[in-house]
């Protein structure tokens, strides 16, 4: 039970501040908040997503690109242009490693407003962050783990970051629902997203790229939304007044 708990809780801090900060926040700035805060969902971003830290400012700037270029030529990871969803993830990762060592120069419009912390970020990015988290996540298993098939857990963990946005760009564009015609490929994959905390309501997304809630019919369900709120009623976040 405590691998258990340990693979499903470090899925979904993970995952959560994937959405949370370098998605809704990085991103399209859904909401706003102050330096002192910022800097904590930073730091925890780094914390929950270890060895598969992404940098904040080459995710949102690949996700922007994305949106203006969606299922195009241009588009970083459409799954409309490979054989399968690891020639995308390779893909992505070359894109992704240019904007982080600043190889490529985005165009103008996808610039700024992004949050940068170069500290966070060098040491996030660096072998031996990353070699360090996957060490603990190692002995971790070697002092929890009761049965051999646990152990097949450990690359997960390693590369948690880039299999959620694999799931994502590749689920999100190939498979499901649409509710609005945004010409292009994306899908609502799932009416109910817990799974992936609403990332798979794509198609909504898509046509509301700055909206807060990705969940537009009544029961498609935006697991973060509430938590967004609650932060916004507490005033540890500002959502934008016209998506309260």
């Amino acid at each position: 039970m405590v691998i258990v708990i340990f693979f499903i809780a470090h899925w979904f801090l993970s995952l959560f501040f994937q959405t949370f900060f370098l998605h809704r926040y990085a991103s399209h700035k859904m909401f706003t908040t102050n330096k002192f805060y910022e800097g904590m969902f930073y730091l925890l971003t780094y914390v929950c997503q270890g060895s598969s830290f992404l940098n904040p400012r080459a995710y949102a700037i690949m996700h922007r690109e994305h949106h203006a270029y969606s299922d195009t030529e241009k588009d970083p990871h459409s799954p409309h242009f490979f054989k399968d969803v690891f020639q995308m993830m390779v893909y992505t990762a070359k894109s992704y490693r240019l904007h982080v060592k600043k190889l490529k120069e985005p165009e103008e419009r996808f610039k700024g407003n992004i949050p940068e912390w170069r500290f966070v970020d060098f040491i996030g990015s660096s072998v031996v962050s990353r070699i360090s988290f996957g060490i603990l996540y190692i002995l971790f298993y070697v002092e929890f783990a009761t049965a051999w098939w646990m152990y097949l857990l450990i690359p997960i963990h390693f590369l948690m970051g880039p299999i959620h946005g694999a799931i994502v760009n590749w689920c999100g564009h190939k498979y499901g629902y649409q509710n609005f015609d945004n010409g292009d490929k994306s899908k609502n994959t799932t009416p109910f997203d817990f799974l992936m905390l609403g990332e798979l309501f794509q198609n909504n997304h898509h046509k509301h790229p700055n909206k807060a809630n990705f969940g537009a019919k009544w029961f498609e369900i935006d697991p973060v939304y509430p938590v967004m709120k609650l932060m916004h009623w507490m005033r540890i976040i500002k959502l934008r007044k016209a998506y309260l």
